[in-house]
């Protein structure tokens, strides 16, 4: 089939539209982070940078690290704008943007995305390292595409929901990270468990300001929360998405993150530009 001008959108260079970049642009090794300015601190750390650009929330850096090519590509807050960093970037490997049509041969890219987050376990400190085993979304995006779920998935989304007892019209779905790529980043210091992922930062995570919220004891419950050796170590905005789509699209994804905020001992991080700094090392020398 051809992709119609309305649903592939391309911007007048051929670029994919909100990303801005083209194929030769992008490595299929790929660091997400959420800020803009979290792409330089990576691309600090490249031997050579081969390719810069920046349109909207989306930067892009492209070159090599110890002989590899690796690009960083800041997403921007959110599962919404998952969604279409995740198109976009399939679309750039595995459809020909000239022809409007899919590649012959599918492109699998590995998709780690380094990010901060809130700690929901009073054992594991701030600033250590959380490696997502399986992220469950509360927020919507997974539930417009037609993924099939294993089994195991769809237990740990249903047992979860009915444990914390989510307001009828959030509907968690659960998605596990790529296996090769946790082998790659599981260290002694790691803490690996299922991330949640909300919709919001405030209400959708159980904060409370003058509006209130409907999930007040959310992260306690989540906190208690097992579902055989699994349990709920963070909470974030990103990568329920990312896996499902990403998944169902042939990609190998994964999320670690740096803990700046212990909600059960209610702490935050006093600054972490060097422990985010050595996050990024970690994460560049394992892949």
């Amino acid at each position: 089939m051809k992709y119609p001008a309305s649903e592939l959108v391309l911007d007048s260079k051929g670029n994919v539209y909100h990303l801005g970049i083209s194929p030769e642009n992008l490595a299929h090794t790929i660091l997400l982070v959420g800020d803009q300015d979290r792409v330089s601190s990576i691309s600090a750390f490249f031997d050579e940078i081969t390719h810069q650009s920046k349109h909207r929330e989306f930067v892009c850096h492209t070159g090599t690290y110890k002989g590899k090519r690796v690009t960083a590509l800041s997403t921007g807050i959110g599962t919404d704008n998952i969604d279409i960093v995740i198109n976009e970037l399939d679309a750039l490997v595995n459809i020909d943007l000239k022809k409007r049509e899919n590649q012959p041969k599918l492109t699998s890219l590995n998709l780690i995305r380094i990010g901060t987050c809130g700690i929901l376990q009073a054992d594991i400190d701030v600033h250590s390292y959380i490696l997502s085993s399986h992220a469950i979304g509360i927020d919507n995006v997974a539930h417009f595409y037609p993924i099939e779920f294993s089994s195991e998935e769809k237990s740990i989304a249903s047992s979860l929901d009915k444990f914390v007892g989510f307001p009828n019209e959030i509907a968690p779905y659960c998605s596990e990270a790529s296996a090769l790529l946790s082998k790659k980043l599981e260290g002694e210091n790691v803490h690996k468990g299922i991330t949640v992922t909300s919709s919001g930062f405030y209400a959708p995570q159980g904060r409370s300001l003058r509006l209130g919220t409907r999930t007040s004891e959310v992260n306690e419950k989540l906190e208690q929360f097992a579902f055989e050796n699994h349990r709920v170590v963070n909470f974030e905005m990103e990568s329920s998405a990312l896996f499902a789509l990403g998944k169902a699209m042939g990609h190998e994804c994964i999320t670690i993150c740096l803990g700046i905020a212990n909600r059960p001992r209610m702490e935050f991080s006093k600054g972490y530009e060097s422990e985010m700094n050595g996050l990024i090392e970690y994460v560049l020398d394992r892949i």
